[in-house]
């Protein structure tokens, strides 16, 4: 690590969108241009080619482009039949849509506590709440792909056995990722994705995709998003205007062709990351000793959508890199379970400990293809300032 003095330290974005914009310009533009001269902008032939492409990456049959990556939640358990009357497993600990859109589908969300290494929805806390879900039809798991890493899908799976439950994948955050060498998406019975600007794979904009293994779902899913029309003007059942436009289709098309290689770079900075924390002496095993480095499971290909550390004192170590023009950001502050606006769902502080406890000590790092590694060593040697 060089030594950079803390006195004037040179500004650390958490993500800067150009770079990857002046490495891609003209392939971006060009694609652009095409939709622009084929003046087919709603559901297009791009949208089409995205969707093969981006179902050849997952290795899943069929793929659905839809609005956002909220609306791909909704549309996947919309379209697998998952309603009114149903109830849905899922984690407190994840962005609002992933509760959010099972109440849009009519369901009752059903909270289930996060393994503490992971991050992730643990599947034995699901089994403890299935236990005792009394008078709950709970037709639906959704687990969470928290920060790139793939949810224990080995326990999912045997849930799913034992019970008959589907498994829909919150896959936001986690294009690319794998389980067992199987990529997300093509782990459950459907899977939904986010193309917001700041992930992996991004959009110019909003935009989002299902996955599913399931004919009847994808035709389902078609359906949906279009106002439940399968001809124009004749409408099946009311749906949802939810089309990908082919303008962010296109830019995802050209994107998806580098996908592997910044996922790979994503993985070589978090390693990076690691080495620079644990040569500053800094790395600990638990919160109360120092800084907790990210865990990926041995069975998930990570893809680092984030590097979340768990830190000490973090809202001070945050003040103190937000002084020194570093970016860092909180995912999430407030667990699902204490939104005021989801306070009906009749949970309480305490309820759970695992996911209240992350959410008071974790710190997302910049963390981003075109990071350069100049850049790490002043996030690390900060926070090495930080402690000493």
């Amino acid at each position: 690590m060089t030594d950079v003095p803390m006195s004037n330290p040179q500004p650390v974005q958490m993500l800067d969108f150009s770079r990857q914009f002046a490495e891609l310009r003209e392939e971006l533009l060009g694609a652009i241009e095409e939709v622009c001269t084929s003046q087919r902008f709603i559901l297009g032939p791009q949208v089409a080619s995205f969707e093969e492409a981006a179902a050849k990456a997952c290795k899943a049959p069929h793929a659905i482009g839809c609005a956002s990556g909220t609306d791909a939640i909704w549309l996947a358990l919309a379209a697998a039949n998952v309603g009114p009357g149903d109830a849905v497993v899922t984690t407190p600990f994840s962005f609002f849509a992933s509760v959010s859109a099972i109440l849009r589908s009519g369901a009752q969300p059903v909270l289930a506590d996060i393994d503490p290494a992971t991050f992730n929805l643990s599947a034995g806390a699901v089994e403890e709440v299935l236990r005792f879900a009394a008078g709950k039809k709970v037709k639906a798991v959704l687990p969470v792909h928290l920060y790139g890493q793939c949810a224990d899908w080995d326990a999912f799976a045997e849930l799913k056995r034992e019970r008959g439950l589907l498994l829909v994948e919150d896959a936001a955050q986690a294009f690319g990722a794998t389980w067992n060498g199987t990529p997300a998406g093509a782990l459950g019975d459907a899977a939904a994705f986010s193309f917001y600007p700041t992930k992996n794979l991004s959009a110019m904009g909003d935009a989002g995709l299902v996955t599913t293994l399931s004919a009847e779902i994808d035709d389902h899913a078609r359906v949906l998003r279009a106002h439940g029309m399968r001809r124009r003007y004749y409408h099946d059942e009311v749906g949802w205007n939810s089309r990908l436009d082919s303008l962010q289709a296109a830019i995802l098309e050209v994107k998806l062709r580098y996908l592997q290689r910044w996922n790979q770079r994503r993985r070589e900075l978090a390693s990076r990351y690691d080495g620079l924390f644990r040569a500053a002496g800094l790395a600990a095993s638990s919160v109360k000793e120092g800084v907790v480095l990210p865990f990926t499971d041995p069975r998930a290909g990570h893809v680092f959508h984030q590097y979340v550390i768990r830190a000490p004192r973090r809202d001070e170590l945050r003040e103190f890199l937000t002084d020194r023009q570093i970016g860092s950001e909180i995912y999430y502050p407030l667990p699902l379970h204490l939104q005021t606006s989801l306070a009906g769902l009749g949970y309480k502080r305490g309820d759970f400990p695992v996911s209240e406890a992350a959410a008071n000590e974790v710190l997302a790092l910049p963390m981003y293809p075109e990071l350069r590694e100049d850049e790490q060593d002043t996030v690390v040697e900060a926070i090495r300032s930080f402690y000493s």
